[in-house]
């Protein structure tokens, strides 16, 4: 009985271990082959990771600005590379044997098979070398991607920005896990900002490998490779004719430039100098190139247009003047004294020239500093800082490219952090009245706010991209930006433009850029500037009555606004409107007298 037990239990042991192996090799057949065919793959198939060309950008007329162009990026599969040819690898990619090894250490997130990226843009003869010697290069070999090419003849440097190969910071913080070592990402301007839809959508070739890593052929014949999907394009507002045409005339001087169409905010043009040049960012980046533009002193990597704060003068005067008559200190006909100077406590502050009695018209036609000083004390500090506001003075304009400063606009609380509470003095208030003081605008807000006195009260975002083209679908997709009104009574808006207007076809400071055939306005501004030379402003708008563009030219050192930045203002306004015969560079006449 013991005996036929025994057996007994036997058999059922056999016919349990033999249900549970069955029952394991049904589920891994029926609900794991997929995961784990996928898993073997990974042991016998080489992925070739396909990196699509990025968008390109186009002016608003559709001509190419930002393009793409071939180049040879050597790669390396860490399992099949014969440490043997390190000195003779390194010497022909000019790298340095320890650093080598060192990317090949750093490599993440790949299996034994696939190829890394080591170097890139690397010019013909190395490719060659590697296509003569492949036998012998273990593990050595190269692709063929699309690096950024720019068919034109100006930088757009701070526009365009540029691309870059990846930093290990970089790819530690990214989410997800879309870029791998040796990936570019867009680093500075529109290329940063729009980085998502430029780069694409990458496609992988698996290529079936032994044991030792040969190639034996396409996976399933090239049936589940993916293909690639190119990155969308941008359509910019930008003109490539007014672009080129504004750079030349900034010339080597250092300041920026920027004109926009009123109407929707769109970025006509955008200078800001000194720049660089974005080519050299296109392939692998030497060191040497970018430490030295860090370290210069010109600072050419500093986007002049969003980035600079410097008070903008008597630039700054139909924003007092749209303050005062919204607030109700003053009317579009009510007169203010003004006899050449004006003294607040134990100071007298000076003016241009004695006008009498004028309206808040005139007083922007001649820039009488009197006339906003006295505005400047009844205004006073809460509702300066409220108009200011209003305008979009203190906070980022929202411009579609990274880092853009909100520039200051005082208030009672920053002055009372600033002096202490209560000990500070309206007296303040009168450099403040004519954009002097602890003021500061970038030029990018100042374009924003000459717009909306043109359209008269509509804020429109200044913006680059007006359109993205999907290069799947073939459709373009309308890119939306704010735009908001300023309510204000449309007499105060027609006093404030009829100055503007008499600025540059009066007797005002900008009345040698008065042109015969288009209608322009404007006004030109000082800033003072205790450590050398004053700084230089003009903002306008053309023509007068249907106006199409509104600008603002900034010189950094280039003294007098009407000596430097009104002629240079007024022959892009020009150019822009009448096209390219509209040469004036030549005929721009500088006006040493003029005191704004």
């Amino acid at each position: 009985m013991d005996q036929e037990k025994r057996k007994y239990f036997i058999y059922v042991f056999c016919i349990i271990i033999f249900s549970l192996f069955v029952t394991r090799l049904a589920y891994l057949q029926l609900f794991t082959s997929e995961e784990l065919n996928r898993e073997s793959n990974k042991n016998s198939v080489k992925t070739i990771t396909i990196t699509p060309p990025r968008g390109i950008m186009y002016d608003r007329n559709g001509i190419v600005l930002v393009d793409n162009k071939p180049s040879y990026t050597v790669t390396i599969t860490p399992s099949q590379f014969d440490k043997n040819n390190l000195n003779e690898v390194s010497a022909v990619l000019e790298i340095e044997p320890e650093k080598l090894l060192e990317n090949l250490k750093s490599i993440k997130g790949t299996n034994r098979f696939n190829p890394a990226k080591i170097k890139r843009d690397v010019d013909f003869k190395v490719v060659s070398f590697i296509a003569e010697n492949k036998d012998r290069l273990s593990g050595v070999d190269y692709q063929i991607e699309a690096t950024r090419y720019y068919p034109n003849n100006f930088r757009g440097a701070h526009a365009f920005g540029y691309a870059s190969e990846i930093s290990p910071k970089q790819l530690e913080k990214q989410i997800g896990d879309y870029y791998k070592q040796g990936d570019v990402v867009g680093s500075s301007g529109l290329e940063a900002s729009y980085e998502n839809q430029l780069r694409g959508v990458k496609g992988y070739e698996f290529i079936t490998v032994d044991v030792k890593g040969r190639e034996i052929g396409g996976l399933n014949d090239g049936k589940d490779d993916i293909p690639p999907i190119n990155g969308s394009d941008l359509i910019l507002g930008m003109d490539k004719e007014l672009q080129e045409y504004a750079e030349k005339l900034m010339g080597d001087k250092r300041g920026a430039i920027i004109a926009v169409d009123p109407r929707s905010g769109e970025i006509l043009c955008f200078v800001s100098k000194p720049d660089f040049d974005i080519s050299a960012f296109a392939g692998k980046t030497d060191p040497k190139i970018f430490m030295d533009l860090l370290n210069d002193p010109d600072k050419p990597l500093f986007n002049r247009v969003t980035q600079t704060k410097y008070p903008p003068g008597s630039t700054w005067k139909m924003m007092m003047s749209l303050a005062a008559l919204d607030a109700g200190i003053i009317t579009p006909t009510s007169t203010i004294n003004c006899p050449g100077s004006f003294t607040y406590g134990n100071r007298t502050f000076e003016d241009h020239g004695a006008y009498g009695n004028i309206n808040v018209t005139r007083a922007i036609e001649v820039s009488a500093n009197t006339f906003y000083y006295k505005l400047g004390l009844q205004i006073g500090i809460d509702d300066y800082n409220k108009y200011g506001k209003m305008f979009g003075f203190g906070g980022k304009t929202g411009i579609d490219i990274p880092n853009e400063t909100s520039g200051l606009l005082p208030s009672r609380a920053y002055l009372d952090k600033r002096y202490g509470e209560n000990k500070w003095t309206q007296g303040l208030l009168v450099s403040l009245g004519i954009g002097q003081g602890e003021l500061g605008v970038s030029p990018v807000q100042m374009v924003a706010y000459t717009g909306a006195i043109a359209m008269s009260g509509l804020y429109c975002q200044p913006h680059f991209v007006s359109k993205i083209k999907n290069n799947v679908t073939n459709t373009e997709e309308n890119v939306t930006y704010e735009q908001r009104r300023i309510d204000m009574p449309q007499k105060y808006y027609d006093a404030v433009r009829n100055g503007m207007y008499m600025v540059v076809n009066g007797s005002g400071t900008a009345k040698a850029i008065k042109n015969s055939e288009f209608v322009l306005s404007g006004k030109t501004g000082t800033a003072q500037n205790t450590n050398g030379k004053n700084h230089s402003w003009f903002v306008g708008f053309a023509p007068f009555d249907d106006p199409r563009i509104a600008i603002c030219v900034f010189g950094e050192n280039q003294g007098w606004g009407a000596t430097f930045a009104a002629p240079v203002a007024g022959a892009i306004m020009v150019r822009y409107l009448g096209g390219p015969q509209y040469e004036l560079d030549d005929e721009i006449k500088m006006v040493s007298g003029a005191n704004d």
